[in-house]
């Protein structure tokens, strides 16, 4: 039931992370609600996520690991240096004077997404404010992405291409009006003639 096939809610079929901040004492539900919104609001579900990862001083914050258990995924940490080594594009100078990094959310999405990630969904926070989330998933698909290319990466080199989408404008849909009809001349073409003399 939690599996439920991405296409039932209506957006693209992609694995996600979502990378958690929270406060001390957040309750399980506003975490839940809050995974919720940012799908709902990228379009996408919350049985997408595969894993939530957060800043290793949050690791046993009993309002994420029961939203990890609740939503039947791991939830991943990192040391506050390694999260504070990505780029992202919301820095927040207080979670830098809290937790030693200045971000959470986005960064741990990134890193627990692995190399090539990208942001689907930047850092939203829980009405309260004491829970912040950011959605990641893999670089290479049909869907815009806030940020691309070695946020995601780790430590270790990559032994495989990694291909990652960082043009600003998202690919075109449908036929390309220049390959519109094989043998048709590009509509920049000015050439007369036979397919067999072009």
């Amino acid at each position: 039931m939690r599996r439920r096939a991405a296409d039932e809610a209506g957006g693209p079929s992609v694995p996600l992370v979502a990378g958690v901040g929270a406060r001390r004492g957040v309750p399980v539900s506003e975490v839940l609600e809050l995974i919720t919104a940012a799908c709902a609001a990228a379009g996408y579900a919350a049985s997408q996520v595969v894993a939530l990862a957060t800043v290793a001083a949050k690791a046993a914050e009993p309002g994420l690991t029961g939203a990890a258990r609740a939503l039947g995924v791991p939830l991943r940490s990192y040391p506050a240096e390694a999260l504070a080594a990505v780029r992202v594009p919301e820095p927040s100078a207080a979670a830098a004077a809290a937790v030693g990094t200045p971000s959470v959310a986005e960064a741990a999405a990134l890193l627990a997404a692995g190399p090539g990630a990208a942001l689907v969904a930047g850092k939203r926070k829980s009405p309260p404010a004491r829970a912040t989330c950011a959605l990641a998933g893999p670089a290479v698909t049909d869907f815009g992405a806030l940020t691309a290319g070695r946020e995601g990466a780790t430590a270790e080199p990559c032994t495989g291409a990694v291909i990652v989408m960082t043009s600003p404008n998202p690919p075109r849909r449908g036929p390309d009006r220049r390959t519109g009809v094989v043998g048709d001349p590009a509509p920049e073409s000015a050439t007369t003639g036979t397919k067999e003399t072009q």
